[in-house]
């Protein structure tokens, strides 16, 4: 399995980061390459989203379903077809305002969000390749871009959430092999 871990801390504490998060839908807004989501339930488990992405000549619909939560500090989901994949989104309390932070920031949690795939899991017949583009030319581009679109979508909530612009520090703790 390949993994994606990238974190960072908000000026929020854990409730109210965990109740912006379980609003999926808006993540549209974040991405550059997630051109819709539809959404079937309230962010409880079980609840199903459908994910539209767009990149180059390509698109997909990628079909997951909410497996657990344990609010305020996570949610986990799952790839529901097509491909084996997961993950989550876990928010940690911190005991004391990092000093980086903006003076008026009075609790703080660190925000994570990590995925797990399988590129070996993805069959042959999910997307409709042009012509002479192999398969494995599309994972070996899409990695990368994959770890791009983790940061810019944990950079933009943090702006979103605190409702202010500031410079985010994001940890990388874990890209898939071959980046």
């Amino acid at each position: 399995m390949d993994r994606i871990h990238v974190s960072t801390v908000v000026c929020l504490p854990p409730a109210e980061v965990y109740d912006f998060l379980v609003d999926f839908p808006r993540y549209a807004r974040y991405s550059k390459h997630l051109t819709g989501v539809t959404v079937d339930g309230d962010g409880s488990p079980g609840t199903r989203y459908s994910l539209r992405f767009a990149w180059w000549k390509l698109s997909y619909t990628a079909h997951t379903e909410v497996t657990d939560v344990d609010p305020p500090t996570r949610i986990d989901w799952r790839v529901r077809r097509d491909f084996d994949a997961r993950g989550d989104w876990r928010v940690d309390p911190l005991d004391a305002v990092p000093p980086h932070l903006p003076d008026d920031a009075d609790s703080a949690s660190r925000v994570h969000l990590e995925v797990e795939f399988d590129p070996d899991s993805v069959g042959g017949g999910i997307l409709d390749l042009p012509r002479f583009v192999s398969f494995d030319w599309v994972i070996r581009k899409i990695k990368p871009i994959l770890v791009e679109e983790a940061e810019r979508v944990v950079g933009r909530i943090v702006a979103d959430i605190e409702g202010r612009h500031r410079e985010v520090d994001l940890v990388v703790h874990e890209v898939p092999d071959g980046i």
